[in-house]
């Protein structure tokens, strides 16, 4: 087990990587702890939460919407949880996103642990602080940035994760190397995900190596005025086609990194042969790399897109594997693109 404490704008959280969630009641008042979690995560570790409050919610991101947010805070309620409760989120990214939101607002704040269970909530979903919910298929509209107490990574949930979430979580790591560090994206390249399965302390290392990426650049633009934005490298269009096709996160995300190294051939001069590696990475790690969709329909959705500002985009194009960069691209100009290169 090893802890690091970071001190973000208004709080500082303690990570516990290796760190176990069955120790959760030696360092907190056991009756002030309140679980929420989904059905299938429970349906595998109920033994880890018995004796807990637990909120059980349905699966899947369809269900991140205000209303199971309301349950959540209907519970709490019905638990007559109070300003000294902690909600302790146990799950993947839709379980974290809506923990975090909760405890954001119940009684104007209570105290958040999160514990990351698949992949990509260790990688990304879980740190930085940004929580919410969907609306319709517009993602991520409502919600706000609150830090948790503490993120356990307890890497014993993994056993039980199936192998597309794996997959699924490969997304995020591959775009972290793609905007900020060219070294992992080779190290990448010389791996398979079988070798990061197999090998506890691969994987440890790599699930670190990826909760460094994202924390400092957290760090340097908490509030994603600047630097932050390049987190969202392949977001602009996967978050439309996420919904709208009902895809898994990180395959939609996998996409959107081919269709914006694309664009970036075409502003950015981002080199073919760069392209076509990234390409080559993504199909190594089993993701899928080209989607048919109606860019009718897309385009109304990235009218929505969080990123815009009047009429441009900050989209996210790579000069360079490992040197990404916000560019702000007229509308006009963005629907051409996607009509003429997509």
């Amino acid at each position: 087990m090893r802890k690091e404490l970071v001190k973000f704008t208004n709080k500082e959280v303690e990570y516990i990587f290796d760190g176990s969630f069955t120790e959760l009641p030696l360092t907190h008042q056991r009756d002030k702890i309140i679980i929420v979690t989904d059905e299938n995560l429970y349906k595998y570790h109920a033994d880890k939460m018995e004796g807990f409050a637990v909120i059980k919610l349905p699966a899947g991101e369809g269900f991140k919407q205000q209303r199971t947010v309301d349950d959540i805070i209907t519970q709490l309620l019905e638990l007559q949880a109070d300003k000294n409760s902690i909600i302790v989120g146990v799950g993947g990214g839709v379980v974290t996103d809506m923990a975090g939101y909760a405890a954001s607002i119940y009684k104007r704040g209570v105290k958040l642990i999160l514990v990351p269970t698949s992949i990509l909530a260790m990688v990304d979903a879980a740190i930085g602080g940004k929580n919410g919910v969907d609306v319709g298929p517009f993602k991520n509209m409502v919600g706000t940035i609150y830090q948790p107490e503490q993120l356990i990574f307890d890497y014993s949930f993994l056993h039980t994760l199936p192998h597309e979430e794996w997959v699924n979580g490969f997304a995020e790591i591959i775009k972290h190397a793609c905007i900020k560090d060219a070294h992992f994206f080779e190290m990448l390249v010389g791996k398979t995900l079988i070798d990061f399965k197999n090998d506890p302390t691969l994987l440890a290392n790599l699930i670190e190596k990826n909760v460094a990426v994202k924390t400092g650049i957290v760090l340097s633009d908490e509030f994603e005025t600047g630097e932050r934005k390049l987190l969202n490298f392949g977001h602009t269009i996967g978050h439309a086609i996420e919904n709208l096709y009902d895809l898994p996160h990180g395959h939609a995300v996998s996409i959107g990194m081919v269709a914006a190294a694309t664009i970036s051939e075409q502003l950015s001069n981002f080199p073919a042969a760069s392209k076509q590696r990234l390409i080559q990475l993504l199909e190594q790690y089993h993701l899928p790399v080209h989607l048919s969709f109606d860019k009718e329909a897309i385009w109304d959705i990235l009218l929505m897109d969080k990123k815009r500002e009047n009429n441009s985009m900050n989209f996210i194009l790579l000069n360079s594997i490992g040197d990404a960069v916000v560019t702000p691209i007229p509308l006009v100009q963005l629907k051409d693109l996607i009509e003429q290169c997509l």
